[in-house]
């Protein structure tokens, strides 16, 4: 919920609060939370922890990238669709622009160098997420209980497939909430976020996405248009994929390469600049459908791709977040959210180990590095955009 900022947000101010994540936020989905948090709750307090525990509950229950789709939500929550829509552009504007840029030269792309630079990046999401963890377990994992259900939930996230096992995780950790609090008296209810999607639109919002996704394919096999072929495909990939990030790459190069819109090496090209870059995985759609082989391509194929990718899981998000206000509010739910909640904590706890320590902690620099990062984070209140920066700097000129 918003806790009265002396400063209270515009649609504006959104737009450069997240354009300023889309230019600074490395480290895939994880780490975008992580970022997020810092900037909305404990920097600018905009929101609360319970009110981001539940968004974040929410969009890791739904298919598509969780933190475009989170970052819609938070100005879903607080400015409507202006609101929404400025929050995504402005975290995804600057990669989809990038990848936009290096799609016109795919053929030329190499593969992204083991750069120190690179390296600094990768470390400081390890700070950043450290950092979410501490904050949110704290909020969010008062009691023995809800502790326990998290480094529960961290566990099964590290032996589980990946793919729907953050889904699995989420509903496992409501329902074991809801069995141990839902005759717990909760002290206060959550006030409602200032939601202006009424239950109507949002109603209409999910019959929408659902009439295309039965109607573009229909669509397509009758007009035979290249250009809808491709925002079909992509439509559907941002439908059906749960887990965001590296768990739609598979279903992507299923799409393009085997199809031969776009070759295999150009494929790997484009997603080895998308490890580099800050912002959504999912931006990659725009360097596909820049390169793609056949027009249209380059900008128009780009916004084809990008936009048929990110329309499905937005709808469905706009379309699930004014019932999903309402049901938070009932006793049951918030005794269900507080399971879930901790499930996220764990899941975040997870993913700094997996993939985030894993990929970027291999010495004793690299960990001395993680730890002045998160020391600047969390002791000195340094703001992320700042560490990521110092970071990569650090890890240019020692790693």
């Amino acid at each position: 919920m918003p806790q009265s900022p002396s400063h209270p947000p515009t649609v504006l101010r959104l737009f450069l609060a997240a354009l300023r994540l889309g230019l600074t936020s490395f480290g895939g989905p994880v780490a975008h939370l992580g970022f997020f948090r810092e900037e909305f709750v404990a920097r600018r307090k905009w929101i609360d922890d319970p009110a981001f525990g539940d968004l974040v509950a929410l969009c890791q229950s739904l298919p598509g990238p969780a933190s475009s789709q989170a970052i819609f939500g938070i100005g879903l929550a607080l400015k409507g669709w202006p609101g929404g829509l400025a929050c995504w552009l402005g975290f995804t504007g600057p990669s989809a622009l990038i990848m936009m840029a290096c799609g016109y030269s795919a053929s030329a792309m190499g593969k992204i160098p083991h750069a120190g630079w690179l390296a600094g990046l990768k470390i400081a999401a390890v700070a950043v997420v450290a950092q979410a963890v501490w904050g949110m377990g704290t909020q969010l994992c008062p009691d023995r209980s809800r502790l326990t259900l998290a480094l529960c939930a961290a566990a099964a996230m590290l032996v589980l497939p990946t793919g729907t096992a953050p889904l699995l995780v989420i509903l496992a950790g409501g329902l074991l909430g809801w069995a141990r609090y839902r005759r717990i008296r909760i002290p206060t209810t959550p006030a409602p976020l200032p939601f202006t999607v009424s239950h109507a639109r949002g109603a209409a919002t999910l019959l929408l996405f659902f009439v295309l996704l039965l109607a573009l394919p229909v669509a397509v096999s009758w007009s035979h248009l290249r250009g809808l072929e491709y925002f079909n495909g992509f439509y559907r990939v941002g439908a059906l994929v749960f887990g965001g990030g590296h768990v739609v790459l598979p279903l992507l190069q299923t799409q393009v390469v085997q199809r031969g819109w776009v070759d295999d090496g150009s494929f790997v090209a484009g997603y080895g600049l998308a490890q580099a870059l800050p912002g959504p995985l999912f931006s990659f759609a725009a360097y596909l459908g820049a390169a793609a082989r056949q027009p249209p391509n380059g900008w128009a194929g780009a916004l084809l791709c990008l936009g048929g990718i990110y329309l499905s899981p937005l709808l469905i998000m706009a379309g699930a977040i004014p019932f999903w206000e309402t049901l938070r509010r009932t006793r049951s739910a918030q005794a269900a959210l507080r399971g879930a909640n901790a499930a996220v904590t764990g899941i975040l706890l997870a993913a700094l180990f997996d993939p985030l320590w894993l990929t970027a902690i291999h010495s004793g620099h690299d960990l001395a590095l993680a730890l002045a990062a998160f020391a600047l984070l969390f002791v000195w209140r340094f703001p992320a955009w700042l560490v990521v920066m110092l970071a990569a700097a650090g890890g240019q000129m020692w790693l």
